[in-house]
Order: C-alpha cells, then structure tokens, then sequence
C-alpha cells in the first residue's frame, strides 16, 4: 500500500540546555544542531526508514533551507513529484529548545507550508489516487487538510489525521470522516476541553470524540504508551522504559511506525505495539530525524 503524506516541511534549530529560561532570562546552551523537520516531513521520514512506499505531498522554500529539504527526501528514497518549490518564500523554521530531561518547547514559523493550496490536492489526482492510506496534520491550511480528507473520501482512500499543533477551529464535522485520529495527549485536552491528567481521564476524554462519530481514537501519551479507543474496544499500549534524552519527533515516530506496520497488516493494535517500541527507541537518540533508526537498526532493538 502507498502512503502520501500530505504536510508539512521544516527545518529544525535545536538549543539543548539544563533547564527552560524563564521569562526574561539569557541561558547559555550545551548544544545545537540545525536539521530537516516538520511534523509531515518527520512522519513520511520515518515511514521510509522502515521501508515503506511514500509519496510526499508538501511545499519548500526558495531558499537553502529548501533545497535541503528537497536533498534530504532524496536521500531516504520519498517519492518527490508532489514536493513544490514556493517563489520568493523562505521555508518553514521550527525554533526547538530541549532540556536535560528531554522535554522540549517549540515556536514554528509555517513561512512555505501556507502555500500549499487545496488545488494542489485537485491537480495531483492521477498520483495521489494510486495510495492507500492519506497521513495528515495541521501545519499546512486547514482548507488544505480539509480537501485532502474529500478526495480520500471520494476515491476510497484510508486517512490518518494527526491534530497537530491543535486547533479548535478543525471541523469535527471532517475529522470525523477520517479513518484514524491520533492527538498526544495534550492536543486532545485542547480539542475537548477535559483534563488528561491520568489515564482514566484520557479514556473519558477520547471517548467523548469517539461519541461525536471519530471511528478510531488513538491518543499517544509518552511514557504512558498510547490508547486506542473505538465505539466497542479500549486497549491500552504500554511504553517500553527506556532513558529518555530528547523526546521531540517522538509523536512523529510513532505515526511514520504504524503507519508503515497498518499499510503492510492492516493490524491496528500490532501496528500500535511497533510504533510504541519505535517512538521508545526515538527517545533515546538527539534529534528528531536523526533520532529515527532505519528498518535493521529497529530489528536490532527489538530483538536486544
């Protein structure tokens, strides 16, 4: 089954540091690194890393930080035909502090990622009509999202929604036609307005989507692991315990893991169990790309 991705490109500036500064406070930083990001970039990435068939829908800047991005689909073998070069914009940048627990805070400026249009979706209808499964989020117009989710639609297609960065202006109305829903745990308390402090609380909270018509909730929770809630079943996928260094691009992993494991078994729960193990395995490494391992790398961690 072919996957297209349709979202969005970034590129990732990284600060480490021992702690977040607070307001108004100048920290001196034990690392950086600059490298391609975005969560539609992240997630078609490390679907290709494992070996699946990716198309990848997104627009990039005219400027290096967009001939990178291109180099960098190039290099993990994506399927470039939808990838678009926006004139006179520069790409989309994603500033990313982490500190030494592994959290991280996050400012994004779309810059390229707004150029991509619903008439992109209507003019790329001989290739996108080929896939199986449609992976999106909300870094790029909603209007875009939205016209990715009718053509789906209309041409029987699979979709994948991952609400992120959340948005309360995202139509339940479309987000229901999708086939997968997989908010963390912080973009569900936004959609629905109820607190997830425990995991009790996100399986109320993923229930009342589940209510409204979602078919298939999955809410990935960290090192709680995720949670899979559909109108007759709620299944709970724990965590591997491993030693986090840098948790950003781990909600990122797992999607590109189980979207790569469903478009080969069409195994919801299995798919969840691989990708719970891959985003695990993310953690563990700096970075968000970097941090993906490739199909052997992955067997080897699996097996250890």
């Amino acid at each position: 089954m072919k996957i297209a991705v349709i979202g969005s490109t970034m590129m990732d500036i990284v600060s480490y540091t021992d702690e977040m500064p607070q307001a108004g406070e100048t920290r001196r930083v034990n690392g950086f690194h600059i490298a391609s990001g975005g969560k539609g970039a992240n997630q078609a990435i490390a679907a290709a890393k494992l070996g699946a068939d990716v198309v990848m829908m997104t627009s990039v800047g005219d400027d290096m930080f967009g001939e990178q991005s291109r180099k960098n689909f190039q290099n993990h073998h994506i399927d470039m035909s939808l990838v678009k070069t926006a004139a006179d914009t520069s790409n989309g940048i994603a500033t990313i502090v982490v500190d030494e627990s592994g959290q991280n805070r996050i400012l994004i400026n779309p810059g390229a990622n707004e150029k991509l249009r619903p008439e992109d979706i209507e003019a790329a209808e001989k290739e996108l009509s080929e896939c199986g499964l449609f992976v999106l989020q909300l870094e790029v117009p909603l209007e875009t999202v939205y016209a990715a989710i009718r053509f789906a639609k209309a041409h029987g297609i699979k979709v994948l929604l991952n609400p992120a960065p959340a948005s309360r202006e995202l139509s339940l109305d479309m987000a229901c036609q999708c086939d997968f829903f997989v908010p963390n745990e912080t973009e569900l308390s936004i959609l629905v307005d109820k607190p997830v402090d425990t995991v009790e609380q996100v399986k109320d909270a993923a229930k009342s989507l589940v209510k409204k018509g979602l078919s298939n909730v999955i809410v990935t929770m960290g090192s709680r692991g995720s949670l899979l809630v559909t109108e007759t079943e709620t299944q709970l996928v724990p965590s591997l315990k491993v030693d986090a260094v840098d948790s950003t691009g781990a909600g990122d992993a797992f999607i590109g893991c189980f979207v790569d494991t469903y478009a080969r078994t069409e195994d919801v729960l299995g798919s969840m169990q691989r990708a719970s193990s891959y985003a695990a395995l993310s953690v563990t490494r700096k970075g968000t790309q970097d941090s993906y391992a490739d199909a052997k790398e992955f067997a080897d961690f699996l097996d250890a």
